[in-house]
Order: structure tokens, then sequence, then C-alpha cells
């Protein structure tokens, strides 16, 4: 695992995972500027990423602990980042926690 291009979120949830191949992280993708990933579609599109993998340079996916180890070591990933909750506080509704794509 390459931890400089994990997060600080990222790698303080790390140490939390029970099950290292449950796919239950939303992690953000980014890969490094102006590489040309079309060898990386493969591996991308085997975490279950339906994006067109040529024209991004930020995906999104839900991966399990294993996968994040194996994208860190490959050097097409400039960083990965783990997708924040944000709470929406409404009078009539309550608390309510919902999952934003931040990039």
């Amino acid at each position: 695992m390459n931890y400089k291009k994990l997060d600080a979120a990222l790698a303080m949830t790390l140490n939390q995972v029970q099950n290292p191949d449950e796919r239950s992280l939303v992690v953000f993708i980014h890969t490094q500027p102006g590489t040309d990933i079309s060898n990386a579609a493969a591996i991308l599109k085997n975490l279950v990423i339906s994006e067109n993998t040529e024209i991004k340079n930020v995906f999104s996916a839900t991966l399990s602990l294993n996968e994040i180890a194996k994208l860190s070591e490959q050097p097409w990933v400039q960083y990965l980042k783990l997708s924040q909750k944000l709470r929406l506080v409404d009078g009539q509704l309550g608390l309510k926690s919902i999952s934003v794509n931040k990039f």
C-alpha cells in the first residue's frame, strides 16, 4: 500500500476495516494529469466503473481495502480520496445523511 497516495480520511478509515475483501468504501480515484490511461481501462472496468475512461481523470468507485492497496501502487494513480458524507438539516425532516461527490 502506498500511503502517500491516500488522503488522511481514507488512511484512517482503512484501519477500521474488518473485512479487507468487502467493497464498502466509496473512493475517488484521481489519475495523473495528462497521462494516457487507456492501458488502465481494464483495471478500472474490473472495479465496476462504467464511465468512459478515455476522457476523464477522476473516477468514483466502491472499493475494498485490497483493491485500494492495489490501486495505490499503480503509477497512473495520482491519489485516492474517501468520499465524505454531509448532513442536511431540515426542520421538518430532521437530520439526514447524504453522500456527496466532492472532488
